[in-house]
């Protein structure tokens, strides 16, 4: 079978994630095909995402005995198109993988395509199968299937079904070799896909007239730039907005919605009197504001004060006995303890093999909280992965269940308690941080966020053999971990000294001559 069809050379070739691009925005994919250069390289947390998906394909195909993969790469058109048609012709061949199918300006690769008839006078259908590292059906992936469909049925094939093979998050690893038949679900999604399907000709049509343009149109940022994926071009686009450009208000889309009906730019610009949200009152003020009750709710802490930040990861082919795919696995604690006197000590863990770290991991921890002290967190994660380890290890619950009614949480202290306009309405650590004590601030860190430090975990514990490399990651990671902790150390002490000063400052006002009635 010929799968091929001539390429026009005045139409520019796109790609399934191009036209998914497309769909996003039409300035994306403009870019995306005329200036490239201008799009922000993947940051450690997408190129994290983009490693399990291809660790996801790979398990996939193994749900595909006697499957073949189509080896050129994407560099290799030609090629890649000139395989595929020689595979399908082998009626041995059951499926191929990454198979390159060309329909006018559009070439894409199908994850699999599985032979399932080929009667005796060649006629063959094939089943079109999707795999993503999800674990639902999403809008996105019926785009993607559509676009491939179109293709494949241009490129002259005939298509049983397509179907979107994704991660199914009920299956139970117990031990010995993982089952790819109960690891991945397969859907049905034809009707879905073919009513996306009869819009490709017309959204490609568009796409095409729009790539001729000089110049990319002109598409505002908004929305559309983070769904169903954050644009690389956003710093580009948003280099000239203001500083307080009210997209960077927080809160819902019809808010936003509105203000931008009302032509406003930039947030000093919505009017006094208008309904907000706290946050979003604290945002359009820009102040720093410390509440009255700051000092009392921190000292509601108990001596010794632990510290406490896990590191897990979230292997999506599960790797240890009894565990579901993406269920979080702790691999690391850090722990900083601040006693009365001021003396701050530090203990830490790193599991650095691939056996289960879970057991050992608890023993050092319990050993390193004792029995007594408030143990700072931050975010109710810390909660929930010492609540997973007490069903996971029956003979430690008791243990664990006496640490968790310990757990102090420093997230709602700040967010109910303090507010610094370098929040700019955000609540995670990687902003309050910063603006609470600059000095801390997390770019110095060769691992800089937790999903960075997930992937760079399972690359040196299942993937890395260079026993330097191994060294390295190591050191980072305990770096990362430790600076989580030290951190929620030093917020408590800035916030403590804040508390101070505005309780010295009432004080003051409250004895001053014009406050207090005294001569």
């Amino acid at each position: 079978m010929d799968v091929m069809l001539t390429n026009s050379a005045s139409q520019p070739r796109l790609s399934k994630s191009k036209f998914l691009a497309g769909l996003q925005c039409h300035k994306r994919l403009y870019l995306e095909v005329h200036q490239p250069s201008l799009a922000a390289k993947p940051d450690a947390a997408t190129q994290a995402i983009l490693d399990m998906g291809n660790e996801v394909g790979e398990w996939a195909r193994r749900r595909f005995p006697g499957g073949v993969l189509v080896h050129h790469g994407h560099r290799q058109a030609a090629a890649a198109i000139e395989q595929t048609g020689a595979l399908m012709r082998i009626r041995d061949v059951p499926a191929i993988f990454e198979a390159a199918l060309q329909h006018g300006p559009v070439l894409v690769r199908a994850d699999i395509l599985e032979r399932v008839s080929d009667d005796a006078n060649g006629a063959v259908r094939w089943r079109l199968i999707e795999v993503k590292a999800s674990s639902r059906v999403k809008s996105v992936h019926l785009d993607d299937l559509a676009i491939q469909s179109h293709v494949a049925a241009g490129a002259g094939l005939a298509l049983s079904s397509t179907c979107l093979m994704h991660i199914n998050t009920r299956y139970r690893y117990e031990h010995g070799e993982v089952d790819p038949s109960r690891l991945f679900t397969i859907q049905d999604v034809s009707d879905a896909v073919g009513a996306r399907r009869r819009m490709v000709p017309d959204r490609l049509a568009a796409m095409q007239a729009m790539l001729q343009a000089g110049e990319p149109p002109a598409v505002e940022p908004g929305d559309q730039c983070m769904s169903p994926y954050e644009c690389p071009f956003w710093s580009h686009c948003t280099k000239d907005k203001p500083t307080r450009w009210i997209y960077y208000l927080p809160g819902g889309k019809r808010a936003l919605g509105e203000f931008k009906e009302q032509g406003l730019q930039t947030i000093d610009e919505i009017p006094d009197g208008t309904a907000l949200t706290i946050i979003q009152r604290r945002v359009k003020d820009g102040v720093e504001w410390v509440s009255p009750e700051l000092q009392a709710t921190l000292d509601s802490v108990t001596y010794p004060v632990h510290h406490l930040d896990f590191e897990t990861v979230m292997p999506p082919v599960p790797r240890y006995s009894m565990t579901r795919p993406y269920q979080a696995i702790p691999v690391q604690w850090s722990d900083h303890i601040e006693y009365e006197s001021g003396v701050v000590l530090h203990r830490e863990f790193l599991h650095q093999n691939c056996t289960d770290p879970r057991k050992e991991l608890t023993i050092g921890l319990l050993d390193a909280l004792g029995d007594r002290g408030s143990i700072c967190v931050y975010s109710d994660y810390e909660r929930v992965i010492l609540e997973q380890l007490a069903e996971a290890l029956p003979e430690f619950r008791r243990d664990l269940e006496q640490v968790i009614a310990r757990l102090w949480d420093l997230l709602p202290v700040i967010r109910n308690h303090y507010y610094h306009p370098g929040f700019a309405g955000s609540y995670s650590i990687k902003s309050v941080l910063p603006a609470v004590i600059p000095s801390m601030a997390y770019e110095d860190l060769p691992i800089r966020d937790g999903g960075q430090a997930a992937s760079q975990y399972y690359r040196m514990v299942f993937i890395e053999t260079d026993w330097v490399a191994r060294a390295t990651t190591s050191e980072a990671l305990l770096r990362y971990c430790a600076h989580d902790t030290v951190a929620m150390l030093e917020l408590r002490r800035a916030l403590q000294q804040k508390a101070s000063r505005l309780a010295k400052g009432t004080a003051s006002a409250a004895h001053s001559p014009e406050t207090s009635g005294e001569p």
